[in-house]
């Protein structure tokens, strides 16, 4: 059976998970949450590309996996070309799905919403540069928003006005009101799609690189696309890196997506 890892500081990578084990029912996904150094995005970029580096060949030596994937656009804008150096397996990253959302704005106006360490490097520039460059690109870096993902997964009630007051970064800037498209350039954003759609101002069209991620995955493994009925899906593993107890509160979460296994890793 072939098997990948699903990567990243919390459980923001979960909604990357959710699309590869939907398109792939039958590959094995072990999720690691390196809850021991959350937040990433708060972190300075040469030991962040030190920890997920060592992490990672470590992890690849424990379990041995057919791919790799970076579910964190922090991780994956500062360390994916020192893992793809260290490690021989695939390794898929996840970056701003600028050029999908330059594709969909009318106004070409359009909202980016991440960590603050993801909206300001020159690895998302780069991005806006290639891919949106007639385009207004308004950048607003939330970490308030990274944990309030995690707060609903463990359960707990969210008020709507922290919500709307993590968006008021971005859509009270000047032009703010023409954003027409948003790019969720942080993994742990999709888990509030509900939330932030209502929080928002008007509607609008919310990008994220979720099903891109799993469309890739599918393209690098021979992994059935469909199990039949006299089948049985893999039972998938989560590892975390510190046993707190917020790990407890997300078992509920972690069951619905068949990750049976929970475990802590002292790396």
């Amino acid at each position: 059976m072939a098997t990948a890892i699903v990567f990243d500081s919390g459980v923001g990578g979960l909604s990357v998970f959710d699309g590869i084990a939907a398109a792939r029912p039958g590959l094995r996904l072990f999720y690691v949450a390196d809850n021991a150094y959350f937040p990433y995005g708060t972190k300075e970029e040469g030991a962040l590309v030190a920890r997920v580096r060592g992490l990672l060949t470590e992890l690849a030596e424990r379990l041995h996996p057919d791919l790799v994937v970076i579910a964190c656009n922090t991780a994956s804008t500062v360390a994916l070309p020192a893992v793809r150096e260290a490690l021989a397996v695939p390794i898929v990253g996840t970056v701003p799905a600028i050029k999908p959302a330059a594709q969909t704005s009318i106004t070409r106006t359009i909202g980016l919403l991440g960590t603050p360490g993801t909206v300001r490097r020159q690895y998302t520039q780069a991005l806006i540069d290639e891919f949106a460059p007639d385009c207004a690109v308004l950048r607003h870096g939330s970490a308030e928003l990274v944990e309030l993902a995690e707060q609903k997964l463990r359960g707990e009630a969210i008020a709507p006005a922290t919500i709307k007051r993590a968006l008021a970064g971005l859509f009270d800037q000047p032009d703010g009101e023409r954003i027409d498209t948003v790019v969720l350039a942080c993994t742990h954003f999709p888990l509030l799609a509900a939330e932030l759609a209502a929080a928002a101002p008007r509607p609008l069209h919310w990008i994220d690189s979720g099903a891109a991620i799993a469309r890739r995955v599918a393209a690098l493994l021979d992994v059935n696309v469909a199990i039949t009925t006299a089948d049985t899906p893999p039972r998938h593993r989560a590892i975390f890196t510190a046993p707190t107890a917020a790990v407890e509160k997300l078992r509920a979460a972690l069951l619905l997506r068949r990750l049976e296994e929970i475990e802590t890793i002292d790396l």
